[in-house]
């Protein structure tokens, strides 16, 4: 297991080469000035332009500077954010564990409905049941996150006032530990219901077809041959081995998530790192554009690699095929 694990983390090396090679390659040819997005609006004489370029190895060129990147990445820099004065690196853990909470509530919710809905609609005796569960997973699963959240928004906090519109807490706040989670369970409502549905309805559909995969194989009918019922059958057979494909959904699901929820963050003005990568974009602010994704990507790599164990420990045959 351990060299599977070493042989995995070895095939994510290209990747996050590739990728860190694509960024730069994409952000060079984004039309802008970095130096005119660090000063503003203001003019900006040659001599402090050359300056801030050989102060920040602007004028690096382009191959340079990838290779000064990935030689500081290994050692753990991302870089410096010239636009916030900070390294990206405390950059990211600070935003990193705002956007870990919205993602864990949000499949705290998608994974328990998702699968209630996939299993009642697999196994349901009723076409009518089916079909407008069926329906309604796939119209809510075709409704984009960010107007989701916009219908909420405008229903239940502008509408109703049940939920603030946007932020994560209070402006002044002493609250530490489980009591600043408490704290914020109103502002997480929101994004969490938006995200939760959009992901679970996904869920939904994907469990509905295991679980009809699952009721057709032989050893569902050697079980209902030896007298088994049909709650016991769901719990012990169908459950169980219905799961696989749902553990690959949502972990990948999940590894994007960590990497920011963009959209749903840019409308809920939530804290994290899809809005930190959006403000970024919008600054010029490379270096931190560049270790967010950096960072989404290795998140991506390790939600697939514990997906792969995953897998071993549901199904002992893949243990076997190792």
């Amino acid at each position: 297991m351990l060299r599977f694990i070493g042989r995995r983390a070895l095939y994510a090396i290209p990747l996050l080469l590739v990728i860190v090679v694509l960024m730069f390659s994409m952000l060079h040819l984004i039309p802008g000035d970095p130096v005119q997005a660090l000063v503003g609006d203001y003019p900006v004489p040659p001599a402090y332009r050359q300056a801030i370029e050989e102060k920040y190895r602007l004028n690096d060129p382009f191959l340079v500077q990838v290779g000064n990147y990935l030689a500081n990445v290994v050692q753990g820099d991302f870089g410096f954010s010239y636009q916030n004065q900070r390294t990206v690196l405390s950059l990211i853990l600070e935003r990193a564990p705002r956007t870990i909470l919205l993602a864990a509530v949000s499949f705290g919710l998608a994974i328990p409905l998702g699968m209630l809905i996939g299993i009642a609609c697999g196994t349901t005796r009723h076409p009518g049941v089916d079909k407008f569960w069926t329906t309604t997973a796939l119209i809510a699963y075709a409704i984009p996150t960010f107007w989701l959240g916009q219908l909420f928004v405008m229903f239940f906090a502008l509408k109703l006032g049940w939920f603030p519109t946007q932020g994560i807490g209070p402006m002044v706040s002493r609250t530490q530990g489980f009591a600043w989670v408490l704290e914020r369970i109103r502002y997480l409502a929101l994004p969490v219901m938006a995200f939760g549905i959009h992901e679970g309805m996904r869920i939904a559909r994907i469990m509905r077809a295991s679980v009809i995969d699952t009721l057709s194989q032989g050893y569902i009918v050697t079980a209902r041959a030896k007298g088994l019922g049909r709650g016991q059958i769901i719990r012990s057979h169908v459950l169980r081995n219905s799961s696989l494909p749902l553990v690959t959904i949502a972990g990948y699901a999940f590894g994007h998530a960590l990497g920011g929820a963009v959209l749903l963050e840019t409308v809920f003005t939530w804290p994290g790192l899809g809005l930190l990568l959006v403000d970024a974009i919008r600054l010029r602010d490379n270096m931190t554009v560049v270790g967010v994704v950096i960072f989404s990507a290795i998140a991506v790599v390790v939600m697939n690699l514990v997906v792969d164990l995953l897998y071993a420990m549901l199904d002992p045959r893949i243990r076997t095929m190792r």
